[in-house]
C-alpha cells in the first residue's frame, strides 16, 4: 500500500513538472510571437527564482553548500539557458517541423545514463511505455507543411547543441540525486549560475531591454520554481527512466494551450500522439 502511495506521489510530481515546463513554454512561444527578447526574459526569470529559493533557504535555515553542489547546480543551470537559447535560434535557421521532435530527443541521453551509471531496472512493459511517450511527444511537435530549411548547417548545430545541451542537463540532475546533494542548495546554485550566465550574454548581445520581459519572465520564475522543485523531488523518489519522458510530454501542454489561446486546431495525428503519450504512462505505472 505504501509502495503504492509512494508510486503515485513521484509520478504525480513528474506530471506537475510538465505541466510547469509546458506552461513556462507557451509563455515563450507567445513572447517570441511578440518581439519579446528570450535571452531577456530568461534572465528575469532566473534571477527572480534564484531570490525566492535563497530567500527560502535562509528562512528556514537548510543552506549546506558544497563544491559539489554549486558546480554541478550552476552547470545544470548553464545548461538549461544554453538550452533554450540554441533551440529558439534553431527555429529561425532551419525547418521548424523538425527542430521540436529532434530536440526532443534529447530524452534518451538521461534514459540510457539511468539505466547504464545509475542501474536503474526497468520492465518490459515499462520500456514499451517510455517509447510510446517518446515517439508521441515526436509525433505531437511534428508540423507537416512548415518546412522551409533557409541554413541546414548552422541550424543542424543548432539543434545538436540543443539536444546535447538537455541531454547533459538531464544526467546531471539525477546525478545530484544519487549524490544526495539538497534539492534546494542545487536549485539556489542552478538559478544563480544561469543568472550570471545570462547576464554575460545579454550584455554582449546588446539587446534593448522592455519592461514586459521583467512582468513575464518573474512569472515564469515562479512557475520554474514549483516545477523543478518537483522534478527534483520526481527524481529523488521515482525512476528517472520514466520520469524523463513523462517530464517531455510538456510539449503536449503547449499544444494544448495553442487551441485555447491562439485558436489552433489540433491535426488528427496529433490526437493519435496524445492517445498513445496516454497510454504510454498507462504502461509505465504497471
Amino acid at each position: 500500500m505504501f509502495e503504492r502511495e509512494g508510486l503515485r506521489m513521484w509520478i504525480a510530481a513528474a506530471l506537475v513538472t510538465t505541466l510547469s515546463f509546458g506552461m513556462n513554454n507557451t509563455i515563450f512561444k507567445w513572447s517570441t510571437a511578440h518581439g519579446l527578447s528570450k535571452v531577456h526574459i530568461q534572465f528575469f526569470f532566473y534571477f527572480v527564482a534564484f531570490l525566492l529559493t535563497l530567500g527560502y533557504g535562509i528562512t528556514v535555515g537548510s543552506l549546506h553548500f558544497n563544491l559539489m553542489a554549486i558546480f554541478l547546480g550552476c552547470l545544470i543551470g548553464i545548461l538549461n539557458a544554453n538550452g533554450n537559447i540554441q533551440m529558439s535560434r534553431a527555429f529561425e535557421k532551419g525547418p521548424a517541423s523538425l527542430t521540436s521532435p529532434l530536440v526532443g530527443t534529447n530524452a534518451l541521453f538521461p534514459i540510457l545514463g539511468a539505466g547504464i551509471i545509475f542501474h536503474e531496472h526497468i520492465s518490459l512493459l515499462q520500456w514499451v511505455g517510455i517509447i510510446f511517450i517518446l515517439g508521441s511527444a515526436m509525433i505531437i511537435q511534428y508540423s507537416p507543411g512548415s518546412n522551409h530549411a533557409t541554413e541546414y548547417r548552422p541550424w543542424l548545430l543548432r539543434v545538436l547543441f540543443a539536444i546535447m545541451s538537455f541531454g547533459i542537463l538531464g544526467i546531471l540532475m539525477k546525478t545530484t540525486s544519487y549524490l544526495q546533494i539538497s534539492s534546494l542548495d542545487t536549485l539556489i546554485c542552478m538559478y544563480g549560475g544561469g543568472s550570471i550566465y545570462l547576464g554575460l550574454k545579454s550584455i554582449y548581445e546588446k539587446e534593448r531591454w522592455q519592461r514586459t520581459e521583467a512582468h513575464i519572465g518573474s512569472l515564469v520564475g515562479l512557475v520554474s520554481v514549483v516545477g523543478y522543485s518537483c522534478y527534483f523531488y520526481a527524481l529523488h523518489e521515482g525512476t528517472a527512466s520514466i520520469v524523463f519522458p513523462i517530464v517531455s510530454l510538456n510539449c503536449l501542454v503547449v499544444i494544448l494551450a495553442g487551441c485555447w489561446l491562439f485558436k489552433e486546431k489540433l491535426k488528427l495525428y496529433q490526437l493519435v500522439g496524445i492517445f498513445s503519450a496516454l497510454l504510454g504512462i498507462i504502461f509505465t505505472k504497471i
